[in-house]
């Protein structure tokens, strides 16, 4: 490709450069147009005054650019358009979670913080500023020229019609990997792009193009990261490469990518309003998609983070079917104003293409196979279980909201078999299972209860047991509570039909004297198979509530929580101990003794014969052992001697970075203020106006307190112009 023109001629050029544009639409087809020659080349950027960083000399042509940074701080940056106006500053990463997870392949290099790609129109010079340390910046500008695509395409039934990577000009040759799949698609995440939003029509296929190059030629990324991409006019284009249907994993949010859908609205929507063209695109788009996974618009699921900026990895998230990025991480993306939008658009796409089926899903318990399944309204419903061999061996069908349907796979034969789930003209739900064979043997299997011991006084602790145990096959089950001479007292369950698996029952003590029982739990099958099996169970309401104060204590010795105070009540004589427990293992007996009647208080300090209690979650178990037996109820603390970690960040806004939840106490410009973060890592601080000198310390719930840490804010950085 030849060079990018540049220097005092760059604006006559750019005349001859869209005129010759323009007499090639007359005569190529729009495909030809999409594959006009892009590049995306990486420039560095060297400081050419204070805090200012541009390139050595003349870039050339670019419509796209962004910027890459080392270094803590911030980085800012305009470009200059070949008419010689400059933009306003830009941030370097206004959406700093837009990239792959952390571990996969395509993470990006170390050290490195990438940018956010700006649509510039066609420009030729760029300037960067800092904002705290940076020890190198290096830009990447893209050259992606306007071209004109078929903006509706013939879709198949059901698909909105969507620009095929072939279209909008996706260079193919630059992918660095194959796609990843995810095991299936659970959630949609909806984005806006870094870049004004009064592009036109011509611009907008380049703005795509633009934005793969520069995820993959600058950021290192194996393609362009969202999985669809709409622009205002309404106009959806396809994204990662893998194929629309498919559950390709993206590099759009930081530990959410696997079984998310990314959308992208071209633009920033931050007070701009998304045109009714667009939110209509997203509507269809997310009515289809979420559709193939058989995913409720309207749901809400829980996401394990695979570790994000804002939930550590293993966190379970609550998120929405349709979310926006901010919903999992520090971002402001896509914008309040589109962000607004999200709960009408994912109502609209609930209600487009009607009826549909949600949530299918089988479960097996020895030989019975269950199948359920929501539907958007009451349907006739039907399903089919197909063997290996298309020999249809099962079918059960009904009229409802909800699909519910066990299979009896005792008389087929073991293997592979294919279900179908269809309801009116909803689009149909498909699977493969493995079942059949004999039946297994009946057993009631790890039968216990928990606690052992109840006291039923109306205290709210320990006043009913739970008992737990596993049937190997379906069968008619009863449970009965019995006393020592085995005299039947009362019946939880009576012969209630109950399916393979494991059960939980509620026993509550109302009804039953302080004494010995036992819990006797009978499965019988149809044909007169009995099984049994006994639980031990103790009623005794000799004690009575236990608390603990305070929830959080710190065995420092500095005065502050240092004691904690362990309360209980005897309503009879009883031999008292308690004990600490750390995950179930017992670490210290701090009080042993024989008390009458009454309300007991016990101060301890933490300390033990192996040094003072190590941070970290306790219980205080009081256990009480009268005629009867013994009765424990153990209540849970927190041990904490370590001071919360603190650090005020740096930038416009009001910031600060904390190790666990804690109480602030603040000093800003000389005015005090208290403010309580619930949770770890970065706050913002509620405050309007400028933060000249921010002095904070960050007090735990066990009354430890962080270093006073001291910010005083740099000069502001001026706007273009000023």
């Amino acid at each position: 490709m030849p060079a990018k023109p540049g220097g005092a001629n760059l604006a006559r050029m750019r005349r001859l450069v869209l005129t010759v544009v323009a007499l090639l639409a007359a005569v190529l087809a729009p495909e030809a147009l999409a594959t006009t020659s892009s590049d995306a080349r990486t420039v560095e950027l060297r400081a050419v005054g204070e805090g200012t960083y541009a390139p050595r000399s003349e870039v050339g042509l670019f419509t796209l650019a962004g910027v890459q940074w080392r270094g803590p701080g911030r980085v800012l940056f305009r470009t200059r358009a070949t008419t010689g106006r400059w933009s306003a500053w830009h941030g370097g990463a206004p959406e700093p979670e837009d990239r792959p997870d952390t571990g996969s392949p395509e993470a990006g290099l170390a050290g490195w913080t990438n940018g956010n790609p700006w649509w510039a129109g066609v420009s030729d010079a760029i300037e960067a500023r800092v904002v705290g340390r940076v020890s190198r910046i290096r830009s990447h500008l893209v050259w992606s020229p306007e071209a004109r695509v078929p903006y509706r395409l013939p879709a198949a039934a059901g698909v909105p019609a969507i620009v095929p990577r072939s279209s909008w000009g996706a260079d193919e040759s630059i992918r660095r990997g194959p796609p990843t799949y995810a095991a299936g698609a659970r959630f949609a995440v909806v984005h806006h792009t870094a870049g004004a939003g009064a592009y036109s029509r011509a611009e907008a296929a380049a703005i795509v193009r633009g934005i793969q190059l520069f995820h993959v030629q600058g950021n290192g990324w194996n393609d362009i990261g969202y999985n669809f991409l709409v622009d205002r006019f309404g106009t959806v284009y396809e994204g990662r490469f893998g194929g629309i249907d498919r559950d390709v994993v993206g590099a759009h949010a930081l530990g959410f990518n696997t079984g998310s859908v990314g959308v992208a609205l071209l633009g920033t929507y931050g007070s701009t309003q998304p045109s009714k063209a667009a939110q209509a695109a997203i509507a269809r788009l997310l009515a289809w998609r979420l559709d193939l996974a058989h995913v409720d618009p309207t749901s809400f699921l829980t996401y394990v983070s695979g570790g994000s900026e804002r939930f550590p990895t293993g966190i379970p998230v609550v998120l929405s079917a349709v979310s926006g990025h901010r919903d999992t991480g520090f971002t402001e993306c896509p914008g309040n104003a589109l962000y607004s939008k999200l709960g009408s658009l994912a109502a609209s796409a609930r209600a487009i293409g009607l009826p549909k089926i949600f949530e299918p899903r089988v479960e097996s318990s020895g030989t019975a196979v269950r199948f359920r399944a929501r539907l958007s309204s009451s349907l006739p419903w039907a399903i089919a279980v197909t063997s290996a061999a298309g020999v249809e061996v099962a079918r059960g069908s009904g009229v409802s909201t909800a699909v519910d349907w066990v299979w009896d796979s005792s008389a087929a034969a073991a293997g592979s078999y294919s279900w179908e789930l269809g309801a009116g003209g909803a689009r149909q739900a498909t699977g493969t299972l493995r079942a059949g064979g004999a039946a297994p043997l009946l057993a009631i299997e790890a039968a216990s209860a928990d606690p052992e011991a109840i006291s039923p006084n109306g205290d709210g602790q320990a006043d009913a047991t739970i008992l737990t145990y596993r049937l190997s096959a379906a069968a008619n089950v009863t449970v009965g509570v019995v006393d020592e001479v085995g005299g039947l007292i009362t019946t939880p369950v009576d012969r209630v039909w109950t399916s393979a698996g494991q059960h939980t029952v509620g026993i509550g003590g109302d009804a039953l004297p302080d004494g010995r029982y036992s819990i006797v739990v009978t499965a019988q099958t149809a044909t007169g198979t009995t099984v049994q099996s006994v639980v031990p169970l103790t009623v005794s309401r000799t004690l009575g509530v236990v608390t603990v104060s305070p929830a959080a204590f710190s065995p420092n010795r500095d005065g502050r929580k240092d004691q904690l105070t362990v309360t209980f009540s005897l309503a009879a004589v009883a031999d008292v101990r308690i004990r600490i427990e750390r995950e179930g293992r017992w670490v210290a007996s701090p009080l042993v003794g024989s008390f009458l009647p009454s309300t007991q208080r016990f101060a301890w300090n933490g300390m033990r014969l192996s040094g003072a209690l190590r941070d970290g979650d306790y219980q205080a178990v009081v256990e009480a052992t009268d005629t009867v037996g013994a009765i424990s109820y153990g209540v849970p603390f927190v041990a904490d001697s370590s001071p919360p970690q603190l650090r005020i960040l740096p930038g416009a806004r009001l910031r600060v970075e904390l190790s666990e939840p804690a109480m602030l106490t603040l000093r800003i410009d000389g005015r005090a203020v208290r403010y309580e973060a619930k949770r770890a890592g970065v706050v913002r601080i509620p405050w309007n106006g400028t933060a000249s000198r921010v002095r904070a310390v960050a007090w735990d719930d066990a009354g430890n307190a962080s270093d006073p840490v001291v910010r005083v804010s740099q000069p502001r950085i001026p706007r273009s112009g000023q």
